[in-house]
Parts: structure tokens; C-alpha cells; sequence
């Protein structure tokens, strides 16, 4: 079945997107953006132009691996603690800064136990090293990414500056935030599902109970798809590291963990202050800025993550190859993750190169200019979230959507025998 017809505009904006005017519009964007961070970082001490902590993200992991180095590993979950901790790191802001903001600690205790080693550097210093080191990690990541992408592969340059203007990329290396660790984990996963090796994509997956709300869709989908081998490996992966954590903390700070992840309401008011929800980009965010209302918003965020969930499943188990496969898991995986911030976004950077491939290599299919404007879209739109304060319309997360549609229409019109569609045995 040939696929209707685009819309003209959709053909001339597809057109109107070639490489030239794509290479300015990321140079522009990247001296935009890391001209702001430089100006704005340029000040002395631990506070920026604006009066925010420099990197505050990473304060909560700096604190909870002081508090394991210092054999304290029983008040990582106090927020008493950690306020007393963050006062004796920050000086108090003078007159006409803000109030230092409350930073729960709210990942597994296996987190902090990973900084540990940057404990021996101050504040300051350990989160430049810690933002270099993912620096070097996102990059790393891209690179083994794109080396997958044979219609990609003449476009080297036009691939890194795409990245370095990356907004997710900006904001996470601004706030200081572990990001590319997730990243990583789904970039080793469709590696690892690639070399077909189905267990070491589950270990992949697994990592991610370290931040769970991203484990929840993948685990929901594989279990519709019935990818048992690929399920099985990401439940033991995951089961193990909360094994292994238990073992290494004990039952008491584990039990302080599990009851910060089932009392939410204890700590939501803090990692999501008043104006969070425009910074955030996944159906729950959305519907929340939409519609005024809690319960018919959550109720909402609830019909359609379980649509995302059974499309997601479906492409999955469908004639597709890997690629587009994979990246509707992993599109699905952000739209249904209940507590997504911008930064957050950064593992949307496989997926996005991925449909860009694909793209490029199905030129002549018809659906190629509507893939190609939604790519355009879903990577610039994260920028302009603050946008939603006004007009309540996070516009990123219906372009994510359409773009899973897009590929349940290219489900439906497999003509390319190169990829055959059981190739990776994940089905």
C-alpha cells in the first residue's frame, strides 16, 4: 500500500531543509546558545548572572556521595540533611539573589556511590569535571550512533555541529544533570540489539532502574511485543542492581528509597516548582498545561500513554527494521515518562539520527518530507518550551507523537529488502 500524498507545503518546507541552510541554523543556534551559558557562567564564585547556583543539578548527587564517603549512608533520603549540607557547600546568596532552592535526593543510593571519587574535589570543581566527562560521553555516544548510519556518513560535519546545538544537550551540561548516563544505556542497547545480542541490550535497558521512569514504558512495550528474551534480560539486569545495592547499603536505606519513590508527594512540590511543567516535554506535562483541571489532566495522561504504549508495541512487533524500531521505543519511553525535564531529552539524540537515516536512505517514499520536517521540528521545539507559561501548549510532545505516527505509517509499507524484518531476533 503506497502511502497518500503529502501536502505541498510539507514538500517545499522538506526542501527548504537541505544540508546548507540546516549547517547555518546549527552554527547560528550553538554560538546562541553556548554564548549565553559563557556570559552567563562568567561570574566568580558559585552563583551565575541570574543568581542561580552554577550546575545546581548536581548538587544532590555531590551531597548524597559525601554522605556515603562519610559512612552516613542512612541520611541520604533527609531532606534535613540535605539542607544542612547544602548550606555548609553554598554561602549564602546576598541581598536581591534568590533563596537556595530544596534539592531532593529522590535516584537510588547506587547513584551517589558513582561520585564517590569527585568528593576528594570541591563543589565547583567537581562539577566542571563531571559536566567535561559527560561532554565527552554525549559526543562519544553520537559518534557510535552515526558510524551505524550509512546515509548519514556524508554529512560528518553537519551530524557535530547538529550536535553541539543540540537544545537538551545545552540545558544538560547547563544544570548539571546525569543525562548521558541514561543516553548511554540506550545507546548500548541499540548496539548491542544491532550485533543482535539481545542480553546485553537487557543489561543495557536494566541500568535504567537507576531512573526508573524511563524503564516503565520499555519494560510495558517488550511485554506486549512479547520480546520475552530481550524482557527477561532487562527484569534480571534491573532486579540485579537493586540486589546488588541492597547488599552494599542494607535494608534501612533501601527502605528510605522505596518510601521516597511511593510518598512522591512529599518532594513533587520541590523538583517540580510553579513553573516546571514548561520545561518539561512528555504527556503528563502536556496534559497538565492544557487542561486546568488535575484529575481530568492525569486521567488524560493515562488514556494517552496507553495508546503510545500499544502503538510502540505494535511497530515493535512489526515488518520494521531495527532502526525505526527502536526509535519508537524510545520515543514512546519519553512521551509516557510521568517526570521528564529538557535535559531529559538528550536521549532523543539516537532516535533523531536514526529517523534522519532512514530518511535520507527512503528519500523517494512519500512520507520522507513529513519525516523530515517532524525531525526538524522534535529538534528545535525543546527550545522555545518556556513559550508554554503563555499559550499552555507544549508544542514538542505532539511533534514526538506525530512522529511515532509517522512510523506506524511507514509499518504499513516496508519495501525495503535489505533490512529484513526479523533480522535482529527481538520479535
Amino acid at each position: 500500500m503506497t502511502p497518500p500524498a503529502q501536502p505541498r507545503w510539507i514538500a517545499s518546507a522538506a526542501v527548504w531543509l537541505n544540508p546548507r541552510r540546516l549547517r547555518a541554523h546549527a552554527i547560528v543556534l550553538a554560538l546562541c546558545l553556548w554564548g549565553v551559558l559563557a556570559a552567563d557562567f562568567a561570574t566568580p564564585g558559585f552563583f551565575d548572572r541570574a543568581g542561580n547556583i552554577k550546575f545546581q543539578d548536581f548538587l544532590p548527587f555531590y551531597i548524597a556521595a559525601q554522605l556515603i564517603r562519610e559512612n552516613r549512608a542512612g541520611d541520604l533520603f533527609d531532606m534535613r540533611i540535605a539542607d544542612q549540607e547544602l548550606q555548609a557547600i553554598i554561602p549564602q546568596p546576598s541581598a536581591g539573589q534568590p533563596v537556595r532552592p530544596r534539592l531532593p535526593m529522590v535516584y537510588g543510593p547506587q547513584v551517589g556511590l558513582l561520585f564517590v571519587p569527585l568528593t576528594h574535589f570541591s563543589f565547583p570543581v567537581a562539577a566542571r569535571i563531571f559536566a567535561a566527562f559527560s561532554a565527552l560521553l554525549y559526543f562519544a555516544c553520537i559518534f557510535a550512533i552515526w558510524r551505524t548510519c550509512s546515509g548519514l556518513c556524508p554529512f560528518a560535519s553537519l551530524v557535530g555541529l547538529a550536535a553541539l546545538a543540540f537544545p537538551p544537550f545545552f540545558h544538560f551540561v547547563a544544570r548539571g544533570q546525569i543525562s548521558a548516563l541514561v543516553l548511554a544505556c540506550f545507546t548500548a542497547a541499540f548496539l548491542a540489539l544491532r550485533a543482535r545480542r539481545d542480553g546485553w541490550a537487557g543489561i543495557a535497558f536494566g541500568c535504567l532502574i537507576f531512573k526508573p521512569q524511563f524503564l516503565l514504558a520499555i519494560l510495558l512495550i517488550l511485554l506486549l511485543a512479547a520480546a520475552w528474551r530481550l524482557l527477561i534480560a532487562t527484569v534480571l539486569s534491573a532486579s540485579a542492581q537493586l540486589a546488588l545495592t541492597w547488599m552494599y547499603f542494607g535494608s534501612a536505606v533501601m527502605r528510605s528509597y522505596l518510601s521516597t519513590l511511593l510518598h512522591v508527594s512529599r518532594w513533587i512540590d520541590m523538583a517540580e516548582p510553579g513553573r516546571a511543567p514548561i520545561q518539561m516535554h512528555s504527556l503528563r506535562a502536556f496534559w497538565s498545561l492544557l487542561v486546568p483541571w488535575p484529575r481530568p489532566a492525569f486521567a488524560l495522561y493515562l488514556l494517552t500513554s496507553i495508546f503510545v504504549i500499544v502503538l510502540a508495541a505494535a511497530l515493535w512487533k512489526s515488518a520494521l527494521p531495527l532502526a525505526p524500531r527502536f526509535s519508537a521505543l524510545t520515543l514512546a519511553a519519553v512521551l509516557v515518562n510521568p517526570h521528564l525535564f529538557v535535559y531529559d531529552l538528550l536521549v532523543l539524540a539516537p532516535a533523531l539520527l536514526l529517523l534522519a537515516d532512514w530518511s535520507l536512505r527512503h528519500a523517494k517514499q512519500s512520507t520522507s518530507a513529513l519525516m523530515n520536517v517532524l525531525l526538524y521540528a522534535a529538534f528545535l521545539l525543546p527550545l522555545f518550551g518556556p513559550l508554554a507559561r503563555w499559550t499552555h501548549l507544549q508544542l514538542s510532545v505532539p511533534v514526538f507523537a506525530a512522529l511515532l505516527w509517522a512510523l506506524r505509517r511507514e509499518a504499513s509499507d516496508v519495501s525495503d529488502p535489505e533490512l529484513a524484518p526479523r533480522e535482529s531476533g527481538v520479535v
